[in-house]
């Protein structure tokens, strides 16, 4: 089974069912274009690592855990828990995580569970809530949101080994609530069919952010909520960084605003009670190097001589979360 049957197979219906008939059939059409054999020299070695999953039912699933897990280690035995570990290990890098996959602990670059007790702590209403999840890498905070009560989550992340590790999972958790497409956030046309979309961590490689806070809110439905988090600075409503080239070895970063000056754009775009629910910096704790992302991380970014600067001596990441409503 190639990737693109496992992510596409009956999206068109699962898109006219949510309401999002427009989206068909140029969003179905070019998700299996991004996925087309030739379109990345690593997706064969992708395709088969999934195809290497051994035949494993879970006996229990809970992804309202901090490791979203999968099965049990008692689900399997050592040679089917080796063959899967090996499986997985062919899909590194895992930026995003931990998983619990029958026993299994993949212990991703980033602790994303303490950014969602973040989210958590913001009371977001998820419980039935149709939700858009924008750049969601592999998922984990997809899942973590339908553990939450989400009725239908869809993620958008042009990153093709993210989708593959969310294809790894869902070979085994076989919910077709959540939907991953490959793409970028730009191929989505209007739909003003959410009731909460999600942009963490995608606002500073935007180079027109204002453009994309504006697309967000064309998504979301009258009344809907908006969930952005980003890199900030401090300082205010007329601070804002922007790096003359890499801000913590990234060279994708253009804009870091102050919270004010984030809020002042939101509320210039049309949104009410937009709120700073947190700011928070990163700290090696949150993002390191493990042995499922062995490349650099965010302390080979930091001055070792001060690490509350970058080694291009920015200020050291500081990331905010904001929550606002469309009118």
């Amino acid at each position: 089974m190639t990737l693109a049957e496992r992510l596409l197979d009956g999206l068109e219906a699962r898109l006219a069912a949510d309401g999002l008939d427009g989206w068909n059939p140029g969003v179905p059409d070019a998700a299996r274009a991004a996925l087309a054999p030739g379109r990345h020299g690593d997706l064969p070695r992708w395709e088969a690592a999934l195809a290497a999953l051994p035949d494993l039912h879970p006996s229990d699933v809970d992804l309202a855990t901090p490791a979203v897990r999968v099965g049990r280690a008692t689900d399997a035995d050592d040679d089917a828990r080796a063959r899967l570990r090996e499986a997985l290990v062919g899909l590194a890098p895992w930026r995003k995580g931990p998983f619990s996959l029958f026993g299994v602990e993949v212990d991703a670059e980033w602790r994303s569970d303490a950014k969602w007790a973040r989210l958590e702590a913001a009371g977001l209403p998820l419980a039935g809530a149709r939700i858009l999840d924008v750049g969601c890498g592999n998922g984990y905070y997809a899942w973590r949101m339908r553990g939450a009560g989400a009725a239908r989550v869809i993620g958008v992340d042009p990153t093709l080994v993210h989708l593959a590790q969310f294809a790894a999972l869902r070979h085994y958790l076989e919910d077709r609530a959540v939907d991953l497409l490959p793409l970028p956030f730009e191929a989505l046309p209007p739909g003003g069919a959410f009731d909460l979309v999600c942009s963490l961590g995608v606002l500073y490689h935007r180079r027109s952010p204002l453009d994309h806070l504006a697309e967000l809110r064309e998504q979301l439905r009258p009344g809907g909520t908006l969930v952005l988090e980003t890199l900030v600075v401090t300082g205010d409503a007329e601070h804002v960084l922007c790096p003359p080239d890499r801000y913590a070895r990234m060279r994708n970063v253009w804009f870091l605003p102050s919270t004010a000056l984030l809020v002042r754009w939101l509320e210039r775009l049309g949104f009410e009670a937009v709120t700073i629910v947190d700011a928070t910096a990163t700290t090696p704790a949150e993002q390191r190097t493990t042995a499922w992302m062995p490349f650099q991380s965010l302390a080979e970014a930091l001055d070792p001589a001060d690490p509350a600067r970058t080694v291009e001596g920015h200020p050291a990441p500081l990331r905010a979360l904001l929550t606002a409503r469309r009118p």
